[in-house]
């Protein structure tokens, strides 16, 4: 579908076909930025001024990274190899990653999030030489406060030598004595040098480093750069208000000399400030470019015109600050809507009665709104913990909610039970781990037998995993329950010996599966618990990479150690797809959404706006790079954020506020209400007497809908391979993602493709030039295409997981040892040159094919030039197969289709190379078979997309991921 200008109004379209050059933006809520840019990028396409991997685009989420791909993908009609649209940290990620021995970094360097610092630090803690900022009685205390500082020195790219270059500064003069002032300076800039230093040693690197290590390549070393550039010939920047000093100079020297740079923006809708972003690079953006093209987009499609009217009064108080002000241009939003929007207060005299009135109100307006569902309703609140009482009337109501917080993982009931039991596994006298595990409710123990156990631990002072081993002279016991204990005493025998030799993620998914908590979980269809268990898998599988000794003693002692340091674990949720419920979250948790109806909490005076809490250790004035602004810094952030949730609503807004929160004084109206014409009377409150339930009982009961299950936006051959063995495996796969045992194969397949990979981009990459790196330290300058390079990659490489045997795993890794043997004799007789496609090595090439309204994506090994064209390799570490039946050649042949229409190559040859014997078999496509394999791909997604994923029992089951937890596997 080519982009459809007719659908855009002036200004967007304007934006849209604006040629070359620089361009700003200025898009306010609800008018259509996403829409516009995404239209801009397919633009830029069809009218050949661009092809998809010679675009740029950046965001700061994932998410938003996700959501703008989906739609440019939608938009365009014909295949593509790649979009680079990412966050900036992906970004600046594959940057170092593609030139990290040209600067000095391992190519496997380890990214560290804040937590992983903190640990990181805390291990390191003497090397700091903290006095000023080491507490005694807790030397740990500063730590966190010390890593926020480097990240905000890394957001204004603020080098450690440049620190330390000020702190020495300081003293003027050598007959005067260091204050304490000074002392303190020197200490924090000397431990930010040693944090740099210890970061190198460990190979590993912050979120900040990304940024600022990818602007030194580019500062330092003009040929990477120059290759960057001619690579993208348009940027764009979503969000722009939201970068930071350090991503704004690394656009702006990327953009150089064409300055073919769109940055799409809203100075009112900047509110994170407390992350280091600098809402003046707006300002700073005009006078870089003072040439630049601007565009506001103030029309709105989202919010009615008196909310909008309400909004724009309110936030001009943050003049003269605002771009509006300083750049004499437009933002008054106009709405499209011509339908009056409702404005209330819903005004109590207790918080639980201002939870209690607010649900009220939820229940008066599914009523009248027969078109209403629960996800047209949110609770928005300035902070977490200003939820629960909402969280409480909710559950008093027994309406559907969701809480959306983005941290609590280690919270949640269901990863409560899943540490309980490691912890159980770790010491078997944990006795709340325990108890836990005995409450879990599969196993159907009841109570009255829990309080026997307990009482004779308690009465014969023996831990209540000994009650459990005695349990046979515990009187009273049902049989069942007997049957029970002993089942958990040797589940955990079992996992207790897997837990000396085993990684983590095995003894997860043992647990999960031995046990029938799987099993449990997919039987009542509890997705979100299922998503809960991916997002812990994921933890698991984060801290088995980056750990030498992937063991659960070692995981228990990390989380133990996180849990110290303050974190509760990241949650990942989408608000958009899930299940039908009301939905509670931070303002800031949802920027970029829309509903029917919105309720912003505790309008009340230090709960909106909050206090202003300084930085613990604040940098130096005089190194703070960004544009100061005039007034007062937290308040305008603080109306920024009322000012995103006024118009995240599509209908009616409603206030809520109460006298009473607890404390001795009464609370007084926000002075964000008095700045909207609202009086902090003393009228008197409607006294709640809690008749909600009876109101509820009054009202038509709403069915709770249960979400659809979300099919991948993008399909695969490994996909349509599954769905087409059995439906059900395909939605216990890819929708609701269940975590599996791994397989040995698997394990040693991706070491010899990692390998392989590697081994080949380094001895085909143009290595002549000699360079220092970037960090001032020697480097081995061994040749990149040597056996003992490719071995050394090897034992890097190997993966030591999922490998059932000790045995086994000394099979497979002699195995591995002959094929690198065998493939590096191969490679001098006849070293393969491989095909460059955009300047780029084509090994592990990703392409996305267009089938119809569909996008087949995947992944090709490797593609070689030979002397009749050009062939298409993949690996395979299994057996050889002398003949090919039409579906042992399917994912060859997706990937000769992808060839002709996407990289508009003609292969001449397609291969399987079989690494274990030595073996190649190839052939080419017939134009019958391409044919045949583009109807089948297009009737299996159809089938995909109407399906009810029933099961197809039959021979296939046993080898089945989850013929364990599926009810109808053929044993």
């Amino acid at each position: 579908m080519p982009a459809d200008l007719k659908k855009l109004n002036k200004e967007q379209k304007e934006a849209v076909i604006h040629n070359k050059g620089p361009l700003l933006i200025v898009a306010g809520a609800g008018t259509g930025k996403t829409t516009v840019i995404t239209q801009r990028i397919v633009n830029l396409i069809e009218k050949g001024l661009a092809k998809p991997e010679e675009i740029l685009a950046v965001t700061f989420t994932e998410k938003a990274a996700s959501e703008m791909e989906e739609r440019v993908d939608k938009l365009l009609d014909c295949g593509y190899v790649d979009l680079w649209i990412s966050t900036f940290h992906s970004f600046c990620e594959r940057v170092l990653r593609d030139n990290a021995l040209d600067i000095g970094l391992p190519p496997d360097f380890k990214i560290l999030d804040q937590t992983s610092a903190w640990l990181l630090a805390r291990q390191n803690l003497d090397k700091f030489e903290l006095k000023y900022y080491k507490a005694l009685g807790n030397p740990t205390k500063f730590i966190q406060a010390l890593i926020y500082h480097f990240s905000h020195c890394k957001d204004q790219d603020l080098r450690p030598e440049d620190y330390l270059e000020y702190a020495e500064g300081l003293k003027t003069r050598d007959d005067v004595g260091e204050t304490e002032e000074i002392e303190r300076i020197k200490e924090v800039a000397n431990a930010y040098h040693v944090y740099q230093r210890i970061l190198l040693e460990n190979s590993s690197l912050d979120f900040g480093d990304l940024i600022n290590y990818c602007l030194k390549l580019f500062k330092n070393r003009p040929l990477i750069l120059k290759k960057y550039r001619e690579k993208f010939k348009y940027i764009l920047v979503d969000e722009f208000q939201d970068t930071n000093w350090s991503q704004y100079e690394l656009i702006k020297i990327l953009s150089e000399p064409e300055n073919n740079l769109t940055v799409c923006a809203d100075d009112d809708q900047a509110i994170y400030r407390w992350r280091g972003a600098s809402f003046s690079n707006i300002v700073q953006f005009i006078k870089d470019f003072p040439k630049a093209k601007q565009i506001s987009l103030i029309r709105n499609y989202r919010s009615p015109q008196n909310i909008l009217d309400l909004s724009y009064k309110f936030i001009k108080a943050n003049d003269p600050d605002r771009l509006e002000f300083v750049n004499k241009i437009n933002k008054k939003l106009i709405a499209e809507k011509k339908e009056q929007g409702i404005i209330g207060h819903i005004k109590t005299g207790s918080l639980s009665g201002e939870a209690d009135e607010t649900i009220k109100k939820i229940l008066e307006i599914l009523k009248k709104d027969k078109t209403a569902t629960y996800n047209d309703f949110a609770i928005l609140i300035r902070a977490n913990d200003s939820a629960i009482p909402f969280v409480k009337s909710l559950e008093r109501a027994r309406l559907p909610y969701q809480f959306l917080a983005s941290r609590g993982l280690y919270s949640k009931p269901v990863i409560l039970d899943v540490l309980s039991y490691f912890k159980l596994l770790d010491n078997y006298h944990e006795g709340t781990a325990v108890y836990r595990i005995l409450n879990l409710d599969f196993l159907k123990i009841s109570d009255e037998d829990i309080a026997k156990l307990t009482q004779y631990s308690r009465k014969k002072t023996k831990s209540l995993f000994e009650a459990m081993e005695e349990s046979l002279l515990v009187q009273g016991l049902s049989a069942q329950t007997q049957e029970k204990i002993a089942f958990i005493l040797s589940l955990v025998k079992k996992h207790s010996q897997m837990a000396r030799e085993k990684s983590v993620s095995e003894i997860f998914v043992a647990f999960l599966e031995d046990s029938g908590y799987l099993k449990s979980l997919t039987n009542g269809d509890e997705k979100e618990k299922l998503d809960l268990l991916n997002q812990f898998y994921k933890k698991i599988k984060s801290f088995e990479e980056k750990t030498i000794e992937p063991l659960l003693k070692n995981f228990i002692e990390e989380i133990n150690l996180e849990l110290e340091s303050g974190e509760e674990g990241k949650l990942e949720f989408d608000p958009e797809q899930g299940p039908d419920m009301i939905k509670v979250m931070t303002i800031h948790g949802a920027k970029g959404l829309e509903f029917k109806y919105v309720f912003l909490a505790n309008m009340v005076d230090r709960r909106f706006p909050t206090i202003e809490r300084k930085d613990p250790i604040e940098l130096p004035e005089k190194l703070i790079k960004d544009i100061k602004p005039k007034g007062d810094v937290h308040l305008q952030e603080e109306r920024r954020i009322c000012y995103v949730a006024m118009t995240r609503t599509k209908k009616e807004l409603y206030f809520t506020s109460s006298r009473d929160y607890g404390g001795q004084r009464k609370k007084k109206l926000s002075r964000f209400m008095l700045e909207m014409g609202y009086k902090d009377d003393n009228e008197k409150m409607e006294k709640n007497k809690n008749k909600l339930l009876e109101k509820q009982e009054q009202i038509e009961k709403k069915e709770t809908k249960i979400g659809k299950d979300y099919l991948p936006k993008h399909f695969s051959y490994s996909q349509l391979a599954a769905f087409e063995k059995c439906p059900l495996q395909y939605k216990f796969g890819f929708i609701l993602k269940i975590p599996v045992r791994g397989k040995a194969v698997f394990s040693f397949g991706k070491t010899m493709h990692n390998t392989l990979y590697r081994f080949l981009k380094d001895a085909n990459e143009n290595s002549e030039e000699k360079q220092n790196n970037l960090f001032n330290f020697k480097t081995e300058t061994e040749k990149k295409h040597g056996f003992k390079y490719l071995n050394d990659l090897y034992e890097k490489n190997w993966i030591d997981e999922w490998y059932e045997t000790k045995k086994q795993k000394d099979d497979y890794y002699k195995l591995g040892k002959k094929i690198i043997k065998n493939f590096y004799e191969e490679f001098l007789k006849n070293p393969p040159e491989i095909l460059k496609i955009n300047n780029e090595l084509a090994l592990e090439l990703p392409f996305n094919l267009k089938m119809g309204d569909y996008t087949i994506f995947g992944v090709i090994d490797r593609i070689d030039k030979t002397s009749d064209g050009v062939e298409i390799i993949d690996y395979k570490t299994g057996q050889s197969k002398d003949k090919l039946d039409f579906e042992k050649k399917e994912q060859l042949l997706i990937y000769q289709i992808a060839a002709e229409e996407v990289l508009k190559i003609d292969p001449k040859k397609l291969t399987y190379y079989y690494l274990e014997d030595e073996k190649k078999t190839s052939f080419l496509g017939t134009k019958k078979e391409i044919d045949a394999q583009k109807t089948k791909m297009l009737e299996e997604i159809e089938k995909i997309k109407n399906s009810r994923f029933d099961p197809t029992p039959g021979w296939q089951c046993q080898y089945c991921d989850f013929k364990d937890i599926c009810d109808w596997a053929q044993k």
